[in-house]
């Protein structure tokens, strides 16, 4: 397909092969609304199984087994709902299903919300006792073990009920924000490198960046925060209302902070967090060097933010259409196996990739669908270098989801934030070494050279600036400061000097940076970018260099969910992130390719 730079399409031109087919979920609309129905109709059945658990091993059986059979199909709603309505958010059919599919999670949490804490009555010891009686139980094993580490952390019946309904409420501010950014927000028009006038768009501001001609980047960057800033103190409430949700969990739930709340059930330490960002500190000379070199390369006398995009070597724009892009894809992730590239094949010729822009259509790029749905792919695909390395790191989600979803029952059928980055970065980074060993271009090597740079940039020491700014905002509305447009500006503003130094130039319009970030609203993910990041270079020099021992760890690594911790999973893999080795280890890299790229000037 050939992207029109000058006009974003409507959905309906879009061709069929390069859209999700939604259809693997439900038929239809109505096929969905069926779904719903039926749904609902056995919430009153779980209803009756309230105060029975603790008859016997075979209620408790009974009552886990509901409870996956439910959130399956749960599951399958949300994300039909959803998908349908990140294809276009401008759609009111789409929205409608997305409120209805958000108020059905509510109701059947709600009904759900008394088996957690009618199981943590139950001691110990009994519950050993019919692991014992009962060989069906076995399954939930390790999630009983998990669950009764939350003793503490989960309320009663009635509380755990009352917190369910208010989910309702809750997810309000993402939504807000999300139909807010995506489709009521308008953005001006600036002329492209041409002249011709151009439509800006999430999407589109993005490719702007990357622009050769600093008045087209200039114009974006203006453009865009122009918008955005005449709406910064609804974004600013917006955020402020999602962040004193996190407190006031964690304070109901008896953790210490938003940050334990978002970590301690996973298994991570908090320590992790705050290990990263004291060890990117100690390592911000190494960014600082970066932008030295950056505004070297560039030929700047000023270094500004708009500028940082932009492929600093003289070589021309490297263009990937989407076809070309799924043939390197698949190449370059050949060393995993057969099973993979199977898994990969199917991705591209079964319609799970929506693929291109579209008006209303979600900014950005995700991984979807549930256990038993094909894993979905959102793009904006625009033809650039990076859109093929963004399609390779969703890739590398939708395997993992595959693979596990294959291999482990239900409820073991997901993985922890901490580890979700693993497997998508390691996609891009054996995407760099394939491109590296298999082309014959020297342009390009410097090209490459300067994406790991950017990678690490983008992914660890940027990434983990969020995640200051996030831990920042948590603390100060846990201490009872307000959180308001002007307060979160200056923080932001003050985190990108630091990070940045004295050779990048701030325009004020960068202290809005954060009004624009949808992670935000995530919940303490943003961190895992980093972390991910550099386990997965560690474990991607394992496969290269070992061949088949790492690649079977890797797969095992992807085939086993959450069925044990974050760190007892990476540890098997080949990684201890308990350890400030490996973000160290990624900062070395760094410096390197550092040193590389200024031996090729």
């Amino acid at each position: 397909m050939t992207i029109d730079t000058h006009r974003v399409p409507r959905r309906d031109e879009i061709p069929v092969e390069h859209t999700w087919n939604l259809t693997l979920i439900y038929a239809s609309d109505a096929a969905w609304e069926e779904a719903v129905v039926q749904l609902e109709q056995q919430l009153p059945e779980i209803a009756a199984l309230q105060g029975t658990l603790s008859q016997s091993a075979q209620s408790l059986l009974h009552m886990l087994q509901l409870q996956d059979d439910v959130f399956i199909q749960l599951y399958e709603i949300y994300r039909y709902a959803s998908h349908r309505k990140d294809s276009d958010s401008s759609d009111p059919a789409g929205q409608a299903l997305e409120e209805r599919a958000g108020s059905v999670v509510a109701r059947a949490s709600t009904a759900l919300s008394f088996v957690e804490p009618e199981i943590l009555t139950i001691p110990g010891a009994t519950i050993t006792q019919w692991l014992q009686e009962e060989d069906a139980l076995h399954r939930y094993d390790y999630a009983l073990q998990q669950l009764l580490q939350k003793r503490e952390h989960i309320r009663s019946a009635e509380v755990e009920g009352i917190l369910a309904e208010f989910s309702d409420i809750t997810r309000a501010p993402n939504e807000i924000y999300d139909v807010l950014t995506n489709a009521d927000l308008r953005f001006p028009s600036i002329h492209d490198e041409a002249g011709h006038l151009l439509e800006l768009s999430h999407a589109r501001y993005g490719r702007l960046m990357e622009s050769k001609d600093r008045r087209v980047r200039h114009d974006a960057f203006k453009g865009m925060y122009q918008t955005v800033g005449g709406v910064q103190s609804t974004l600013g409430t917006i955020l402020a209302a999602e962040v004193r949700s996190h407190a006031i969990n964690a304070r109901v739930r008896n953790y210490q902070s938003a940050l334990e709340a978002a970590l301690k059930p996973h298994d991570i330490p908090v320590d992790v967090y705050h290990n990263l960002i004291a060890t990117i500190h100690n390592n911000l000379p190494l960014l600082h060097r970066y932008m030295a070199l950056r505004k070297r390369l560039m030929g700047l006398d000023e270094l500004r933010m708009y500028d940082l995009y932009v492929p600093n070597i003289a070589e021309a724009e490297v263009l990937t259409p989407y076809s070309e892009a799924t043939e390197i894809i698949k190449n370059a992730l050949a060393p995993l196996g057969p099973d993979y590239a199977e898994a990969l094949q199917r991705s591209f010729t079964n319609r799970w990739i929506d693929v291109y822009e579209n008006v209303g259509k979600r900014s950005g790029a995700y991984s979807g669908g549930s256990y038993t749905t094909a894993p979905f792919i959102l793009m904006n695909y625009q033809d650039r270098l990076t859109d093929m390395f963004t399609l390779a790191h969703e890739l590398g989600h939708s395997m993992h989801s595959y693979f596990t979803w294959r291999t482990q029952p239900f409820v073991y059928g997901n993985y922890t934030i901490f580890v979700a980055e693993v497997a998508s970065t390691l996609n891009e980074s054996l995407l760099v070494h394939y491109l590296i060993n298999n082309r014959d271009d020297e342009a390009l090597r410097k090209r490459l050279i300067v994406q790991q740079l950017e990678d690490i940039r983008t992914t660890i020491f940027r990434q983990t600036m969020f995640a200051e700014f996030e831990l920042d905002m948590h603390t100060r509305v846990e201490a009872g400061e307000p959180l308001t447009a002007d307060v979160l500006s200056k923080r932001y503003y003050d985190l990108v000097g630091r990070y940045h130094g004295a050779e990048v130039v701030l325009d004020d319009e960068i202290a809005l940076e954060w009004a624009r970030i949808p992670h935000f609203y995530y919940n303490f993910y943003v961190y895992q970018y980093a972390t991910g990041l550099s386990a997965a270079l560690a474990l991607s020099k394992q496969i290269i260099n070992e061949g088949q021992p790492a690649v079977e760890r890797y797969l095992t690594f992807l085939q086993s969910g959450s069925s044990k911790s974050s760190i007892d999973l990476l540890r098997d893999a080949g990684v201890d992130m308990t350890t400030p080795e490996p973000i160290q280890a990624a900062m070395n890299t760094f410096g390197e390719l550092l040193d590389q790229m200024e031996q090729l000037q």
